[in-house]
């Protein structure tokens, strides 16, 4: 796990089991040091971070080093209580089922806050259940965006009474049948996902004979629900200059500023589509981590 020594001794973290009926795992980080007590603003307890990881539905891990990489620093520099969740993937598992097991999560989560000082030691050690984020990269963000849109909507119960303090989409897996100008003409230098590859990865996942409007793919396509009286908490959109899906993430957080939400658009000009996890010691990166930082503390 190469990226480990970026934080040393100031993370400790170890593997839960959410969901034993499909054997699904989360990883729970916790800060260690007294500086990261000192910065909860309740009784030295700290915001929960909820992280999904990327891979466009079909791979990825939590045990991947790009990810834990990711969510070790996450949890020393936010600091944060960090939660990675493992949830199944296509083609074995098409789409719903990765959604459905976030929401799954979301419950245990629920269930743990309602344990109080019965809860996981870690979590009823270090956890501020009201100030839990909900966040992706990827197909991840993706995902992200529905299980908040779920809560948002009465469908799912949320960890506080009310709803999360907020949700963060990095890069997020979005489609649509008719093509943006940055997928119809990419930059010449896209390396880490082009429009074929996420064009199989979304026949690979999508149910069966669904097209790129399919809700899940495009929140805002033909067949969507629309948000318009959703109660979506805050949100941080963040978008890549150099992704073939930067056109659909900026108008993603567009959408939502017409519809009165609260919502701050990150632009990274001529960074590639998931730049946060796989360069972790980019200038770029860490001005990421600044304003998530920003946002998880501080908000909108």
């Amino acid at each position: 796990m190469p990226y480990q020594d970026d934080v040393p001794g100031g993370v400790q973290w170890k593997d839960v089991v959410y969901d034993a009926t499909h054997g699904l795992r989360v990883r729970v980080y916790t800060p260690r040091t007294a500086a990261a007590a000192a910065a909860g603003d309740d009784g030295g307890k700290l915001p929960v971070l909820v992280y999904f990881h990327g891979g466009g539905y079909c791979i990825g891990a939590l045990d991947q080093s790009i990810c834990h990489g990711f969510c070790l620093r996450a949890a020393y520099e936010l600091p944060a209580v960090v939660l990675s969740v493992q949830y199944r993937l296509a083609p074995e598992h098409r789409l719903p089922a990765a959604i459905d097991d976030g929401a799954a999560f979301i419950s245990w989560l629920r269930g743990q806050a309602a344990l109080g000082a019965g809860a996981d030691p870690w979590l009823a050690e270090s956890a501020d259940f009201a100030r839990t984020f909900i966040s992706g990269l990827s197909a991840g963000a993706n995902l992200a965006h529905h299980v908040t849109a779920r809560v948002a909507s009465g469908q799912l119960a949320a960890v506080d009474p009310a709803r999360f303090a907020g949700y963060v989409l990095v890069d997020p897996f979005l489609a649509g049948v008719e093509r943006t100008a940055a997928e119809a003409n990419p930059p010449a230098d896209v390396s880490t996902l082009t429009v074929e590859m996420a064009d199989q990865m979304w026949r690979m996942s999508l149910p069966v004979g669904a097209t790129r409007d399919h809700p899940v793919a495009n929140p805002f396509g033909p067949e969507s629900p629309s948000l318009e009286a959703v109660a979506l908490p805050a949100a941080l959109v963040v978008a890549s200059g150099g992704d073939v899906l930067y056109d659909r993430v900026v108008d993603y957080a567009a959408r939502l500023k017409e519809m009165g939400k609260a919502v701050e658009l990150a632009e990274f000009e001529g960074e590639q589509h998931g730049f946060s996890a796989a360069k972790p010691s980019s200038p770029a990166t860490k001005e990421f981590i600044r304003v998530l930082k920003r946002f998880v503390h501080q908000g909108i």
